[in-house]
């Protein structure tokens, strides 16, 4: 491909992004392929011969979007928002063009240097103190690997540097709700905390970690030896969007010496709104914290933002520094191969930097707030239902609801009848709800915030919610 015919390639696809988002409120929201139909309409072997890339672009719509559930259409109610909006589009776009390698200053100063501007952005959009340092990582798994990994170190005295966790020492024990993200248990794992030394503690009515719970278990593992290392505070839990009691947290954290980390990956995008940060109070006491703007915020993924309140601690945790990566300016500038673990990476401020120029923070607050507005309603008209239920408190955009007709109390018809509820919705392809269960009971969750969703689209969700109970 030479420059002319990437011009025209570019152009085409470009108008082909457009004209899919014009069009995709008329496409079935999930995708209704079968396993294996996408994959039977390519060759099983590689071509032989250049040449195709222009074919291959003119077969997007026959041989791609079938096979893609549609993630940013405005009746995409499952798992989270995942927005990407257009300036962020044209930020990826402009990554891939420079094809810049940001492992270190030198190799290339203005992906490092944009991003500690737009992370400096953020942090101060989200009403964070001066004294957190902000890095971009890929996602929020990767971002408590890092918190547990220099927990560990933190509390083990750097064993990394000697024995590891082979060295014989007490064993660390990490903490957590039993609502925290799978992502938690995975970083404590991958850390080598052991599945036995990590607590996944009860939760109160509103799925909330309770203070009391947490005490005693320091406590125990304490009595018995153990070393408490880290324990995760969520703003914002997976199934339900519940909230830890930070501050309490923090002063336990404090007391006994452990690390904190704040798990605030979808809801953290909220605090853009300073009328939603008292749902974070104390997050200033934590040691790092990890909000993923590749969710409701509209940054396209992979993007997740990282908090440290100390830099240096986690240069020292994450840094090698072989003798062929050194330069003449390492003393003064930051080489972000040493902020995370991967070596390489990728200029994603780009994605940023040009979003929040296009979308301002004006604009996303507006857009924030028009999405807790749609949630509200969503409530409103459920608690005006005698038949439907919510079964944890509405924090933000993300409702968990279920069916329960007159009479009906059995737990395992009940779940029967909200899995029919959920997959009539979205079989239908004109809207995409998450089936989900919550201690033991099947509900259904509805999670507000793709960028083009407006009211009409929550009234007819929640009309096809209502029609399927009347039909399964």
């Amino acid at each position: 491909m030479d420059h002319d015919e990437f011009r025209r390639l570019g152009h085409q696809l470009i108008d082909w992004i457009a004209s899919y988002r014009e069009r995709m409120e008329k496409l079935p929201v999930m995708s209704p392929v079968k396993p294996g139909q996408v994959k039977a309409r390519f060759p099983a072997e590689p071509p032989r011969r250049g040449g195709g890339a222009a074919a291959g672009l003119a077969g997007i719509d026959a041989d791609i979007l079938p096979g893609v559930t549609h993630w940013t259409h405005p009746s995409f109610f499952a798992y989270f928002p995942s927005n990407a909006s257009y300036g962020s589009v044209l930020g990826d776009l402009l990554s891939s063009g420079l094809a810049a390698q940001g492992m270190s200053w030198q190799t290339a100063p203005a992906a490092t240097e944009l991003e500690e501007v737009v992370m400096g952005w953020l942090r101060q959009m989200l009403g964070l103190p001066p004294a957190f340092t902000g890095v971009i990582q890929d996602t929020a798994s990767t971002a408590t690997l890092c918190a547990l990994l220099c927990a560990r170190e933190r509390t083990s005295g750097f064993a990394q540097n000697h024995g590891g966790l082979q060295g014989g020492g007490p064993p660390l024990t990490v903490y957590a709700s039993d609502q925290s993200h799978a992502s938690i248990e995975k970083a404590a794992l991958l850390a080598g905390f052991g599945k036995d030394h990590l607590r996944l503690l009860g939760t109160d009515g509103r799925h909330a970690l309770r203070l009391e719970l947490l005490q005693a278990a320091i406590e125990k593992d304490k009595a018995a030896g153990r070393r408490p290392c880290a324990v995760v505070a969520c703003v914002g839990t997976t199934a339900t969007t519940s909230i830890d009691p930070v501050k309490g947290i923090a002063a336990l954290a404090a007391k006994h010496g452990l690390w904190l980390h704040v798990d605030a990956a979808m809801a953290g995008t909220a605090m853009v709104l300073p009328e939603c940060r008292v749902h974070w109070e104390g997050v200033e006491a934590a040691d790092s914290l990890v909000v993923n703007p590749h969710k409701w915020m509209g940054i396209g993924f992979d993007f997740s933002a990282y908090f440290v309140r100390d830099p240096e601690h986690l240069v020292r945790v994450m840094s090698t520094n072989p003798s062929y990566l050194r330069t003449a300016q390492d003393g003064e500038v930051r080489n972000l191969r040493d902020w995370g673990i991967p070596l390489g990476r990728r200029f994603r401020a780009l994605k940023a930097w040009l979003h929040l120029l296009d979308e301002g923070v004006e604009g996303m607050q507006a857009r924030l707030r028009r999405d807790l507005a749609n949630a509200r309603w969503l409530v409103e008209q459920v608690g005006q239902t005698t038949d439907w239920e919510l079964l944890a408190p509405v924090h933000f955009q993300t409702l968990c609801l279920r069916h329960v007709p007159t009479d009906q109390r059995d737990e395992k018809r009940l779940a029967a009848h909200n899995l029919a509820i959920a997959e009539r919705v979205n079989r239908s392809g004109k809207a995409y709800v998450t089936p989900a269960v919550l201690k033991g009971k099947q509900m259904i969750r509805v999670s507000i915030g793709a960028e083009s969703t407006e009211r009409r689209h929550v009234e007819a969700v929640w009309g096809a919610l209502r029609a399927a109970a009347r039909t399964v």
